[in-house]
């Protein structure tokens, strides 16, 4: 049998301009979120508001984005304490 070796990647998390993982789709989002609202208003009301809205908007998200990455790519509870688990099988 012949054998091939398998690519594993570099074992990081992908990465891109300084957003990684799942905070790429994330800042992507926020700014497109931001560009269509801002739109919409600017459409109803008045051209300066849109722009202003949309770049406070995708600028607020992108802001959000980069505050929850600082917490970590893969953020969990931790909870401190003692947790008992009780024995709920009767044998």
């Amino acid at each position: 049998m012949q054998r091939y070796p398998i690519y594993k990647g570099l074992e990081q998390p992908l990465s891109y301009r300084g957003l990684k993982g799942k905070y790429i789709g994330w800042g992507i989002g926020s700014l497109v979120c931001g560009l269509f609202a801002g739109g919409i208003i600017g459409a109803v009301s008045n051209l300066y508001i849109g722009v202003f809205l949309t770049t406070l908007l995708s600028g607020g998200g992108f802001g959000y984005t980069l505050y929850r990455q600082k917490k970590g790519l893969y953020n969990k509870k931790r909870d401190q304490g003692l947790f008992v688990h009780q024995n709920n099988l009767k044998i």
